[in-house]
């Protein structure tokens, strides 16, 4: 297929993740159709950008034709976040994710990204592997490792090439009011004089969510079924020297308060990604030559399968 066009269509291209994924895909020449709700108004970042308008929880007959007919469906659409304990997502969010994928996949869709979440390995501690075993502990991980165990049937079934993303925690701009990155940046600019926080012992894997874009991308691009591969820095630190790291960064004039917040019990105290499968694909994909804007071919390695 090399010399073709790839088209490749997203979804939640208007979150946080899914807008710097979108700037990434048109630096790289490539313009994608993006999936809105019917009500949604086009801002100046996505004014000249084709737009298919409908509900993922209802989908018209015709969506994969409203799409583009797309190679490539970059999946990062996902609703009731950031309440991770919510049985929506299970009794909701994941029959209608299937259906609506399930639907694309019968109409042509070859290739399927699509975001899942590091709350698949559940309580687990240290450095994950892609190998560890799903074990999610709470309600929104849960139905990621669900969808995603669908999606392995499906794609067995279909020949569709699937790669399941296990994003980690990423941070930026925009991100969502109650994550850690913006509470801090709120605080700042509001001139709070301190800043409250747990202790900060906890140990986490954070990329900055350009770099999480740009890793997405490229997998988008590839054009190959890289299965199952962790987002992630795979460097572990402290969220006590994060957020320092942060202040001292932006030159926020504010005092951390630590130990005034408890420990979330929705995750363990120390775990971070093992990043070397996502730097074994993205070399593979710079070694089939910079063809931003076309289908790259080549087998892969059994163990990236």
């Amino acid at each position: 297929m090399s010399g073709e066009r790839l088209r490749i269509a997203v979804t939640g291209a208007t979150g946080f993740l899914g807008r710097h994924a979108v700037g990434e895909l048109i630096r790289r020449g490539v313009e994608p159709v993006i999936l809105v709700r019917p009500t949604w108004t086009a801002t100046d970042e996505f004014r000249n950008i084709p737009a298919a308008r409908f509900d993922v929880a209802a989908p018209p007959d015709d969506a994969f034709e409203q799409l583009g007919r797309p190679d490539t469906l970059l999946h990062l659409a996902w609703g009731g976040l950031p309440n991770y304990k919510s049985p929506h997502h299970f009794e909701t969010e994941l029959p209608t994710q299937y259906r609506f994928l399930k639907n694309l996949v019968q109409a042509g869709l070859s290739h399927l990204v699509i975001s899942g979440t590091c709350f698949e390995y559940g309580m687990q501690s240290g450095c994950l592997a892609e190998t560890a075993e799903a074990v999610p502990a709470n309600p929104y991980g849960f139905a990621k490792n669900a969808l995603h165990r669908q999606l392995e049937f499906l794609a067995e079934t279909t020949g569709c090439k699937l790669t399941w993303t296990r994003l980690f925690y990423l941070y930026g701009k925009g991100q969502h009011p109650t994550s850690l990155f913006m509470q801090l940046s709120s605080a700042a600019a509001r001139g709070d004089k301190r800043f409250d926080m747990s202790w900060g012992e906890q140990l986490r894997d954070y990329l900055p969510v350009e770099e999480a874009a740009r890793c997405l991308t490229e997998l988008a691009l590839g054009g190959a079924r890289a299965g199952t591969v962790n987002i992630c820095s795979g460097r572990a630190i402290s969220i006590r020297r994060l957020v320092e790291q942060w202040v001292e960064e932006n030159g926020w004039q504010i005092h951390l308060n630590p130990g005034a917040c408890a420990y979330p019990d929705y995750e363990p105290m120390a775990f971070w990604g093992d990043r070397t499968k996502l730097d074994e694909a993205l070399q593979q994909n710079k070694g089939a030559g910079d063809l931003p804007n076309q289908i790259r071919t080549g087998p892969l390695r059994a163990e990236e399968r």
